[in-house]
């Protein structure tokens, strides 16, 4: 039955944010194809609404368009991955260097960075989230708030487009991973080398953390995402599209 209960933008956004999390969550692993009948038809809306959630999807590099209205989730490129990690550090690591002032003390949007995010990281261990969705979320504000309190919004606007991007590794580790303790104390050091003052410190520590996270990216293989997606199962959306095999 055709959803009529939304206008169009709101149907488009629907698709939209459910295929999106559908991504973001494993139901739909990289290579996985499907057409714009197929979701049209799994949400009850026209194609009109599902090719815009579509070509939204592309526009944030998570889908690509194929001939007669085929889609497919993006595959595992470890070349863009590996670009979009070096572009990461870049922005991370030139952001922490801009909350030092000419005399090495920080902004007052820096020190009130700090006290917000101690708050969250500096927690006892048994208070320590861990629900791997809810500390994919802290782990990009975290991230985010950094660039942020340097107060260049180009930068910020960058680091979101990144992270959009990288969101789906990034879950593999936080959500089906076991990093969790390991990212609060490197937040921890990272936090106490912008407070102590020591901007290479921060700086080296920042870097080190990131290509810690790269490095997981070039140990993806099918078998692994599909064990993602297994566990993923129990909150699997009701529909499984066709699996293109090849190389991830």
């Amino acid at each position: 039955m055709k959803d009529t209960t939304r206008s169009p933008s709101s149907r488009a956004d629907h698709v939209y944010f459910s295929v999106r999390d559908d991504i973001f969550d494993m139901r739909l692993l990289p290579g996985d194809r499907m057409t714009e009948a197929s979701i049209a038809d799994r949400f009850g809306v026209s194609r009109t609404p599902a090719r815009e959630a579509l070509q939204r999807l592309q526009s944030d590099g998570l889908m690509r368009g194929y001939v007669r209205g085929g889609w497919e989730v993006v595959p595992i490129d470890f070349k863009r991955f590996e670009d979009l990690y070096e572009l990461r550090k870049l922005i991370e690591t030139f952001s922490v260097t801009k909350l030092f002032g000419a005399d090495g003390t920080l902004s007052a949007t820096a020190l009130q960075m700090l006290e917000r995010l101690d708050r969250i990281w500096n927690v006892p261990r048994a208070q320590r989230v861990r629900d791997g969705r809810e500390m994919v979320a802290l782990d990009e504000a975290f991230h985010e708030a950094l660039v942020l309190a340097a107060g260049n919004e180009e930068l910020s606007a960058a680091m979101q487009r990144v992270t959009d991007r990288i969101r789906v590794v990034r879950r593999l580790d936080l959500v089906y991973g076991d990093c969790i303790d390991d990212t609060y104390n490197e937040h921890i050091a990272i936090l106490a080398a912008i407070r102590d003052l020591a901007a290479d410190r921060a700086v080296e520590l920042l870097g080190r953390h990131i290509e810690g996270s790269r490095a997981e990216v070039r140990t993806l293989t099918t078998e692994r995402l599909q064990r993602a997606r297994t566990a993923s199962e129990p909150h699997s959306a009701p529909y499984a599209p066709p699996r293109l095999r090849g190389t991830i």
